[in-house]
């Protein structure tokens, strides 16, 4: 591996410890273990948007109205339940086909009518938040009646057990385990090159060992959030899907070269509109989540979380122009915009001063994928 290869790879967690380093240097409480589970409760959210958002960049698209749909699924919701008086699941239920139809819409101009997505979705952006604030009349309208719980509002402050917690990461160890050693097999039935025995164990020891102490700082105060259960499912649908199954190969395909996608018979419109649905989806979760962790739905739920999705994106190596991204790169983006977003709110960073953060961060990550495109 050479010097380029080597920083590039690096790059990501050396920001990341930069960033935390700085942090923590300022303030302590940043490391202490009520903070980080909020940190990760606050990443789960940012990272299943962002999740969504890793598809649509695939196929070269984007997604501007992500941020009011997070605000408007969240408040359909919120309203169901505490003015309409629907069971949580149900609630949710219909926000979810909200979103399902209304993405479906928005993809469907965008292949159907060659309208560019930029244009569809930046009217989605407006026209969502003016829906948004009619449903809940410009007021706050929380997730529950009373001091009462429902699965809405616990999907933010429900935690594992502890031992709960460390049996999974236990299974997630083992399941690890068997995915590496069922790749290598693969592998060497292909006669393709492999790392060594010794190689492999210390990246699985490593990856587990993270694993654990992810458990244990979150038992150090409540527990393992639902919320990273949620993340680290949508995490695995996504894998699957995008790596794992013919539509994930033709996202790839149409980001990398439409024409030649068209060309070799690849049903590119529905695979496209396929990518707003799943990102309807994803909205839904995280305005679910959004609402949840705010426990209501006011006017300022989902506000520029859009752009903290592409960010987390463009951050983690996914091309703007697309054919290019991991959903573990997505992760880590969403994780270095999380830790930078928190560390300013802990710090009480004033308002205007975290716009500008936000944007900078914004133009460094797309000045960044541009390079590495002409590269």
């Amino acid at each position: 591996m050479n010097a380029r290869v080597l920083l590039k790879s690096l790059s990501m967690p050396i920001a990341l410890a930069l960033i935390v380093a700085f942090f923590a240097l300022r303030e302590p409480a940043f490391l202490g273990a009520r903070n980080l589970t909020q940190l990760i409760i606050e990443f789960s959210i940012i990272g299943t948007l962002a999740l969504g958002m890793f598809m649509i960049l695939l196929t070269g698209q984007i997604d501007l109205s992500v941020g009011s749909g997070v605000g408007l699924i969240g408040g359909i919701a919120a309203v169901l339940v505490f003015h309409e008086g629907w069971s949580a699941p149900a609630a949710m239920g219909a926000g979810l086909v909200a979103a399902l139809v209304l993405w479906a819409l928005m993809g469907t101009l965008i292949v159907k009518q060659r309208i560019p997505s930029f244009i569809i979705t930046l009217g989605g952006l407006l026209i969502f938040k003016g829906i948004f604030w009619k449903v809940i009349s410009s007021a706050t309208v929380p997730v529950s009646r009373g001091d009462e719980e429902n699965l809405f509002s616990l999907l933010t402050t429900y935690y594992l057990p502890a031992n709960i917690g460390l049996g999974l990461a236990f299974a997630t160890s083992l399941v690890l385990g068997w995915l590496v050693w069922r790749a290598r097999e693969k592998r060497i039935d292909y006669r393709l090159p492999v790392n060594s025995t010794g190689r492999e164990t210390l990246f699985w020891v490593v990856k587990s060992a993270a694993i654990f102490g992810l458990v244990v700082v979150c038992n150090n105060f409540r527990g393992v959030p639902l919320s990273l259960l949620i993340l680290g499912a949508t995490g695995v649908v996504v894998y699957f899907l995008t790596k794992h199954t013919p539509f994930g190969r033709y996202l790839y395909a149409i980001g990398g070269n439409e024409e030649a996608a068209v060309l070799s018979g690849i049903a590119v419109n529905r695979v496209m509109i396929g990518a707003y649905v799943l990102m309807g989806v994803t909205v839904a979760i995280t305005g679910f989540m959004s609402t949840a962790y705010i426990g209501s739905s006011t006017t300022t739920v989902g506000d520029l979380l859009e752009l903290d999705a592409i960010a987390a994106c463009v951050i983690g190596g996914t091309a703007l122009k697309g054919g290019r991204g991991t959903v573990l790169g997505v992760l880590f983006g969403a994780l270095i915009m999380t830790a930078l977003l928190n560390g300013m709110g802990l710090l009480g960073v004033e308002p205007e001063i975290k716009y500008i953060a936000r944007g900078l961060v914004l133009v460094l990550a797309v000045w960044l994928d541009v390079k590495l495109s002409r590269s």
